[in-house]
């Protein structure tokens, strides 16, 4: 039996654009999230609108405006619904919709169901970040959503970078290695544990450390699961959005996972856990 390659390095040429673009990037999530109200609001519209682009690129190749079109309405319908306070309408919404979008791409998409799909896809991620920065200390969960998920990638990244090792799942993603896996769950567990000890945010350090590793488990997670939607769809990146990352699901696709699971947590903290 013949071993399989060993993961590629990482390309350092393209390390200066990366970096400018999460200095452009970072802030403005970081403000839109403290301040929240419209400029939350529309942070997450564009976000919505530029994911359901590269997802009708990806999906529907040869009619994509429409399924793009399809999708980004759908969710937005939620969004809106959501930022109202009618969560429970809002998740109904997501259904609904997601439906609709599968029969307006039926003749224009090789599996309409797709479009179906790329709302629920990106639809819970997008109502759970409005829910979370809604509630009391909203501001700090989604900042520690945020602080986690990032720490995450640069944990997984540098670790794996460095020490390299057997591949975590070489059939989707080929370069992902057991050690960055390991690094990620490290560097997001103690980011979660560090948020705690804010006098202002209302959490004992062990429920935010086991916060953390929630988050980082769920950042790895989307992100091999977009790398495997990659695979399905034949394409390299979402898209090229972003100089030096590719598309915006590139970058924001284990946050679609780890804002779910933050906004489970939150409620629970919400019925007493964590205190």
């Amino acid at each position: 039996m013949t071993s399989s390659p060993p993961a590629k390095r990482f390309d350092w040429s393209n390390l200066g654009l990366r970096v400018a673009s999460a200095v452009v990037l970072v802030p403005a999530a970081i403000a839109a999230a403290w301040f929240g109200g419209w400029p939350y609001l529309v942070l997450i519209a564009v976000g919505v609108a530029l994911l359901a682009i590269e997802w009708g690129g990806m999906s529907a190749p040869v009619a994509p405006t429409r399924v793009a079109a399809a999708v980004a309405a759908a969710v937005l319908i939620a969004v809106f619904v959501g930022y109202r306070g009618d969560f429970i309408w809002a998740w109904g919404a997501i259904l609904v919709t997601a439906a609709g979008a599968a029969v307006i791409a039926r003749g224009v998409a090789e599996r309409p169901a797709d479009a179906a799909y790329g709302v629920l896809y990106i639809a819970p991620a997008a109502l759970c970040l409005v829910w979370l920065r809604s509630t009391n200390q909203g501001h700090w969960w989604t900042l520690m959503l945020f602080a986690a998920t990032w720490a995450a990638d640069i944990g997984a990244f540098a670790v794996g970078s460095t020490l390299k090792g057997p591949k975590l799942w070489p059939r989707f993603s080929p370069n992902k290695t057991w050690s960055g896996f390991v690094g990620g769950l490290a560097a997001a567990t103690g980011v979660g544990a560090l948020m705690a000890t804010q006098s202002a945010f209302e959490l004992n350090v062990w429920a935010a450390a086991g916060i953390g590793l929630a988050v980082g488990l769920a950042t790895m997670a989307g992100d091999l699961w977009e790398s495997a939607l990659k695979r399905r769809f034949g394409v390299k990146d979402s898209g090229d959005l972003i100089p030096g990352h590719g598309g915006l699901l590139d970058r924001v696709d284990g946050l679609m996972f780890a804002v779910v699971v933050m906004a489970a947590l939150r409620l629970a903290n919400h019925w007493g856990w964590g205190h």
